[in-house]
């Protein structure tokens, strides 16, 4: 399942397509807005009427049909803070419209790793918690709430990525556990959630061998142990945690090997697209000519990737606004709801927001920050100011954070924030667990849109 640059259908994408390619994966460059969307996958639908349209679709901080805009909603551990699985169900579900309306079959979402390493580098607010038992049933209401709107789900990152100090976008993460232990805390989730496909992760766990999941059968083995007989796909191939170590093309052969029934390569904006896949299919190609790889087993792979395949609803403007606006209203709720502060985080001047925050976040491809932008919203001269930087003594500082306690140029930017400036209010997007211990500080959840408006809410006295 490949990616591609731009907003219209290459040919190199159209034609095989036409041939029977399975789908496509679309990213934050193909859908710039929602009506442009819709007339790219309408184009899919046109080439193979029996193509699976896939997006990476976790909402909050991980979206690509609102990634232009942020998104509506809080993200996954907003909704954990809440732990209101009906709450969960209704976002899900009302997030699932605009995915079907914008001719996406596969939402590749929940995330339902645990979050037991809260410095993990790239699971962080995308978990509902650090719970087994919160992760499983919030994650089983968004399944449920994608299913009422007629979309697939894929539960991800199997076994569970939620214990990792890695970022596989950028190196192979190892996991010292039992398998014991892994099933227990981490595979039961999935069996819960009961998602219509699993996405495997770029992760190694010791006791189990030496190979990342994504690429070893007992990963495989594992997820259908637990009663799943739906699609089983990988994580992008083109990651480091891979293709530092082989070509995608072997990639793709080893994980179909091990059991994978598709395979996603990588986004566009990283790799070239078209040179991996044209790979990709020369390998496996090459891998049926020696036995490696036999047509019976892709044949049954098939047969499974075609049950994501979902009816599409008739679109028009008024339909797409009537979607934006269930969705936002409820996420806004969700996220002025799940808010959580200490000290008198009330602002007393005209606020200057420095933006602490080092590593771009892999996963939702941007470190776009929305709390300038939701603190005009509120009628206040916001102005954003860099981290060094002298800061005006008539302005207050407010200073966001994302992972304070791990990136240690990050804490040593908070802390000279701090030391100039003891009024500052701390706004932190990443998890509660891993927020700084500050005077004045308003936790988020999460970086988007909403997270974001409800901070700002805060600071201003605006909140209701």
């Amino acid at each position: 399942m490949p990616g591609f640059p731009g907003t219209t259908l290459p040919d190199w994408i159209a034609s095989p397509l036409r041939g029977g390619l399975v789908g496509v994966i679309l990213f934050a460059e193909n859908v710039p807005d929602l009506e442009t969307t819709r007339r790219l996958t309408d184009a899919v639908r046109a080439a193979n009427p029996a193509a699976v349209v896939s997006s990476d679709e976790e909402g909050g901080d991980v979206t690509r049909i609102q990634a232009a805009t942020g998104s509506f909603l809080p993200g996954n551990a907003a909704l954990g803070e809440l732990d209101d699985v009906d709450l969960t169900r209704r976002i899900a579900a009302a997030y699932g419209r605009l995915i079907a309306l914008a001719g996406i079959d596969l939402a590749l979402g929940p995330c339902l790793d645990v979050a037991s390493e809260p410095l993990n580098p790239v699971i962080g607010t995308r978990s509902f918690s650090a719970s087994t038992a919160v992760v499983g049933a919030h994650g089983r209401a968004f399944v449920a709430g994608l299913g009422d709107a007629a979309v697939a789900s894929c539960g991800k990152h199997f076994p569970g990525h939620g214990a990792t100090a890695l970022d596989s976008h950028l190196a192979l993460p190892v996991l010292d556990v039992t398998h014991e232990e892994l099933v227990r805390r981490d595979e039961e989730p999935f069996a819960v959630a009961r998602p219509d496909a699993i996405m495997t992760g770029h992760l190694v766990v010791t006791p189990l061998g030496e190979e990342a999941a994504t690429l070893a059968s007992w990963a495989y083995r594992d997820a259908r142990a637990l009663g799943h007989d739906g699609p089983l796909l990988t994580d992008a191939l083109g990651m480091r945690a891979i293709t530092d170590r082989m070509d995608i093309g072997e990639a793709t052969v080893r994980a179909l090997e091990a059991g994978a029934d598709l395979v996603l390569l990588d986004a566009p904006h990283m790799r070239d697209a078209e040179a991996d896949f044209h790979a990709a299919v020369g390998a496996v190609t090459d891998a049926l000519a020696t036995g490696r790889l036999t047509e019976q087993a892709l044949l049954r792979s098939a047969a499974r990737n075609a049950t994501l395949r979902r009816p599409r609803p008739a679109v028009d403007a008024a339909s797409f606004s009537a979607a934006l606006d269930e969705l936002r209203s409820l996420g806004e709720w969700a996220a002025e709801a799940a808010i959580r502060w200490s000290g008198d985080v009330a602002l007393t001047a005209p606020p200057v927001v420095v933006d602490v925050r080092r590593r771009v976040n892999h996963a939702s491809g941007s470190l776009a920050n929305p709390v300038v932008a939701a603190l005009r919203a509120e009628g206040t001269d916001a102005v954003l100011a860099v981290p060094g930087e002298a800061l005006p003594a008539d302005r207050q500082p407010v200073v966001v954070t994302r992972h304070p306690l791990s990136d240690p140029k990050e804490a040593d930017a908070l802390r000279a924030v701090l030391e100039a400036r003891p009024d500052s209010v701390v706004v932190h997007g990443g998890v509660r667990a891993a927020a700084p211990a500050v005077e004045r500080l308003i936790c988020m959840h999460g970086l988007g849109l909403v997270n974001a408006r409800a901070a700002a809410q805060l600071l201003t006295g605006a909140r209701r």
